[in-house]
């Protein structure tokens, strides 16, 4: 157990720190456009409020500002 340890363990930290370097290192030979990060878009299903059912639409929207309506949920 001490072999592993002393040897194997640091040795498995030493080698996830490299590959997840080189995965962000790779960023800087991606072509300029795809260097930035992604766009924030709203996705459409969740904008069409009508297919979202009642019990999920508090998860997605949150609850009414009407006291009165977040009374009846």
């Amino acid at each position: 157990m001490a072999f592993f340890r002393q040897y194997i363990a640091p040795l498995i930290v030493v080698m996830i720190f490299l590959v997840a370097l080189v995965a962000v290192s790779a960023r800087i030979f991606l072509p300029g456009d795809m260097a930035q990060p992604a766009p924030v878009e709203e996705i459409a299903a969740l904008s069409n409020r009508s297919q979202i059912s009642p019990k999920l639409s508090i998860l997605v929207n949150g609850l009414p500002e009407d006291p009165a309506l977040a009374v009846q949920l």
